[in-house]
Formats: structure tokens, sequence, C-alpha cells
């Protein structure tokens, strides 16, 4: 006899909107959370709220032009699927584009869910036509960020909570799968100490008890291992350098793959773990919630990248074009921060930061701090991070600036003046006229083109020695880390495979720990927006699926 009829695990996004969709359906759920209640919603409550949407009202508005068909050549060209395990991603990787390019937008917004009219032009790019990037602006943020996706799904779950149909358990860790015959048919784990730790704050592992829950199915959307530093390094790739010694989270340390590892010992098939997806503009978050708190920095293309010694980034390594091709530049230089040299005109400007947190007047639907986006002057979270982040300095000279980073790390490794200043001076005198061999200048010029960078994300063209623009403005960038783009094996209804290809009857995953479907439906890289997405997605796929099979 079963407890229920399925055990949902992990209750992120993913794990919300597939509770959601089988309660939907009539079926009975419960819903198993190691941490307390009050992280409900997951890594995605966190989020800067970005989806990937394709020819949307949004964009037509910009005079933004995308097609299905374009939107297709840069997924592939990103993803660069190469391997016999990539068969299920692939076709992912197509589901999900006629799903963002269809009913996507039409479905959210039967949620409540609303997005800011400016799309934002995250990855780039800077190859060819066929290479890795976004062609066009795609990027469409969540009126509400982070919160304001999960609240609609939270409030379906809470409402079959009501009806009856859904029992939320929190503080029940999943250890291991109870498989009889060859399928899965319930779940094993801990009963751990009530905490009340705050949401994202590290809670206590210490167990008061087992529990044991039979079910038809269970469905794994537990998350990947971006807060497991240990596993991040152990599955570290050699194509982007050394394991960083040094690594900033940018999720809580309950993303720790473990869910993940105690399926794969129950005979599931997880796939593409050396595919992973961190940022290379981390910094400091100098009010920390979790341990080694980071935040990244959202740039926009203008401010000049230096490596660690002080030289600038190769083309196209542009702010904003290439995350996973600097990171693995990056792993080349023998260190593992870097730097961008600014100007107070293009912090103010091109600095976002990413996180609901970081957002006030996205994340509180706020049109008096909306409006103070547009206006000039550094945003009051960014000037907090001027104010108080480690990784910052300021100046109004380049010795002065120079003099500060070389006080940030200590001198390790000492800075030559000489080398940036060669760096800033050939870089201003490009910007003197309109002709230019500097491609990153060309490529603010032509970002400039498109309005929605031109009002708010692109700062016209200065030189960086300009008395007018200033204050000199360095920042540090750390490695941060955040999502795992492998995963469990699926199919196209979100059946985890075993590892011949057979279906493991009774088990499902979405989200993060299918590596957002099949096992790693981005491939080696990410266009972004595409996680939240991915986990909706897959979440829904997997919820509709088996509701339909039991």
């Amino acid at each position: 006899m079963s407890d229920t009829d399925v055990v949902v695990v992990g209750s992120g996004l993913a794990g919300l909107v597939a509770t959601a969709e089988l309660a939907d359906a009539g079926t009975r759920v419960v819903l198993l959370e190691q941490e307390p209640e009050a992280s409900f919603g997951g890594q995605a409550w966190w989020s800067f709220g970005g989806l990937f949407l394709v020819d949307s009202p949004e964009q037509r508005r910009l005079r933004v032009h995308d097609s299905l068909e374009l939107a297709r050549q840069d997924w592939f060209g990103t993803a660069a699927f190469d391997r016999p395990e990539d068969h299920w991603p692939r076709q992912w990787a197509e589901a999900y584009l006629q799903f963002a390019a269809g009913e996507k937008r039409a479905w959210l917004r039967e949620q409540g869910i609303g997005f800011f009219p400016v799309v934002g032009w995250a990855e780039r790019g800077g190859y060819t036509a066929n290479g890795h990037g976004n062609s066009v602006p795609r990027f469409h943020i969540v009126w509400g960020t982070g919160p304001g996706i999960v609240e609609p799904f939270a409030r379906r779950v809470r409402a079959a909570v009501d009806r009856g149909l859904v029992e939320l358990r929190f503080r029940h860790r999943v250890t291991g799968l109870v498989v009889t015959g060859g399928t899965v048919t319930g779940v094993r784990g801990e009963v751990l100490e009530s905490s009340g730790a705050a949401r994202g704050e590290v809670s206590s592992r210490a167990a008061v008890g087992d529990f044991e829950l039979a079910a038809q199915a269970v469905v794994v959307t537990s998350g990947g291992i971006g807060g497991n530093h240990d596993l991040v390094r152990q599955n570290w790739p050699a194509r982007l350098g050394p394991a960083p010694e040094r690594l900033l989270s940018g999720v809580p340390a309950h993303v720790d793959g473990l869910m993940l590892q105690a399926a794969r010992a129950s005979g599931a098939n997880l796939i593409n773990g050396d595919r992973m997806w961190h940022y290379t503009e981390g910094i400091t978050n100098h009010s920390p919630v979790w341990a080694r708190h980071g935040i990244r920095i959202l740039p926009g293309p203008s401010s000049l990248w230096l490596d660690a010694t002080g030289k600038r980034l190769p083309v196209p390594l542009f702010p904003g074009f290439d995350t996973l091709g600097t990171l693995a530049h990056i792993g080349q230089t023998g260190h593992e921060h870097t730097w961008f040299v600014s100007t107070k005109k293009i912090v103010e400007k091109e600095f976002a930061l990413s996180g609901s947190e970081q957002n006030p007047d996205l994340t509180g639907k706020d049109l008096r701090l909306l409006l103070d986006r547009v206006k000039s002057g550094v945003s009051a979270p960014v000037q907090a991070f001027l104010d108080r982040g480690e990784d910052f300095v300021t100046a109004t000279t380049l010795p002065e600036l120079v003099a500060g980073m070389n006080r940030v790390t200590g001198g390790a490794p000492e800075i030559a003046l000489e080398t940036v200043e060669r760096e800033v001076v050939a870089r201003d005198r490009e910007v003197a006229h309109p002709f230019t061999k500097d491609l990153q200048l060309t490529a603010v010029r032509g970002a400039r083109n498109y309005l929605g960078d031109k009002l708010i994300r692109v700062a016209s063209p200065h030189r960086l020695l300009d008395p007018e623009a200033g204050p000199l403005i360095a920042v540090r960038l750390n490695l941060l880390t955040r999502k795992t783009l492998g995963g469990l094996e699926t199919d196209l209804s979100g059946r985890v495979l075993r590892a011949r290809g057979e279906v493991f009857p009774g088990l499902y995953a979405a989200g993060e720990a299918s590596g957002f479907g099949g096992g790693g439906m981005h491939g080696y890289r990410s266009l972004e927006g595409t996680f939240l997405g991915g986990c909706l997605f897959s979440g829904r796929v997997a919820g509709r699926a088996l509701a339909a099979a039991l």
C-alpha cells in the first residue's frame, strides 16, 4: 500500500511546478524538503528573475526581430552538443525552444506573471553567426523578480494543501530511494531537528529520527551542486583550467547535490557532470546570508577587463559576452581573479546586481524606485558595495587606483602601474575618433543602436581618464559558483533513465537535478534566462506526464 500517490523531493521552483500540476490532476502528493519552511521556493526566490522568450511582444515593441529559427541557431551554436549521451538533451533543447517561442509567455501570464518592458541582452557572444551567444536581446525580467516567479506556484501548492491533496513535510532529508523489483516505490531518509534558520541561512543537519514513504512514483527536484564546493571541484573539467582554490557561492549551502548521488547509487543515470555554469564577475557580499556568499555583477559592455596582472583580456572576452570562454581564459592565467576598471559614469548606468534582494525596485514592484533606475547616479544597492564592499576601489587618479587594487589583493600578484596605464591610455585614444580597431568599442557603439541598451544599460563611449566621467572605480572579480548543467538523464516525459537507456520505472526528475531536462539541455553553455525557464518547463512536463500515467 502506498502512503501517497507521488513523492516530490525538493520544494524549489521545479518541485512547486510539478506538485501544482499533479495536484490539479487530482493526484495526492507529499512534498519533502530538507530545509525549514522559511526556504520554501528554493534558489529561485533569490534570482533576478530573467526568462528566455522568443519573438515576444516586449521584443517587438523595442524593434527586436526574433524568430524560432534564429533562437535555434543560437542555442545549438552555444550548446555545442558532441556526445552520444546528448541524445535526450538535444530533444529537450528543441522542445524548450518550441515552448519559449510558443505558449510559455501566455501560460506565465495566466499565472499572473508580468514582465519589465525593457528586454536585456545577455551572453552577446562575439563570434560567428553559428557560434555562442544571443543574436538579439531575449532576457525578459519578471516584474517581482524571483519572488514574483515563485509566488503563483507556491500559492497553487498551498491551495492544494487546503484541498487535502498535498502534504508539506519540511526538515525531511531524503537519503535514498526505495527500489522494489527494479521499480522505485518510495524514499527513505532522516527527519532533521527543527530549525529557525532564515531563508538561505545554514540549518542544522542533526537527525532526530528516520522516515520511509511508499508511493507510486518519485519526482526528484532537489537542485544541483553549486553549494557543495568539494563536488564542484571533483567535477571541474580540464577545459576550464585547474579547479579553483577560492570560490564564492552564488547559491545557499543546501544546494549540495547529495540527492543526485543517492539517485545514482540506486541505478539512475547521471550524465554530463563536468558541464557547469559558474560566473567570473563575483563580488563578496558585504552582508552575507550564507557562507562565502557572492553576488554577481550583471555588467554592461564598457568596463575595461583586466587579468590579475593588469593585462587586458583578449577578444571577444568583454563584459557580458561569453561567461565560460572568460572562465576558461582565467584558468590559463595562473590566477583566480580579474578586474574591471571603470568610471562612475559607466558604473551608474551599467552595473546591475544579480538577485532579488539587490533589486528592491523590481522585486517590490516599486514604480518610484524604478524611476530612479533611469536617472543619473549610482543605484543604492551598487552604492552600498562601493561604500562597504571589500572588492571595490575608488580613486581620482590612475596611480591611486592601482595602489588601491594592490592593497585589496595584498600584492598577490603585484600590478604594475605602467601595465594598467598602457592599456587604459591605448583604449582612450580609440575613443577620440569615430573609427576604431578596438572591437570592444565597436560592440559598445553597436549596443547603443538597441533602444533598451541606450536608455538604461550602456553608457555613451568616453575616455576612462576623463575627469568629468570620474572618479575611477576598480572591482576585483571572483569566481562564483552557480548552476549544474548536467544531471539525471530523462526522456521527454521526465522519466529518469538507467545507464543503458531503459526507463527506471517510478522515477522522474525535473529542474536542475535533470540538467533542466534530459540530463543537460544547455550542452556546454547557456544563453541565460534559461535556468528558471528550464525549471518551469521541466517541472510542468514531469508533473503533467506523471499525472497522465498514474
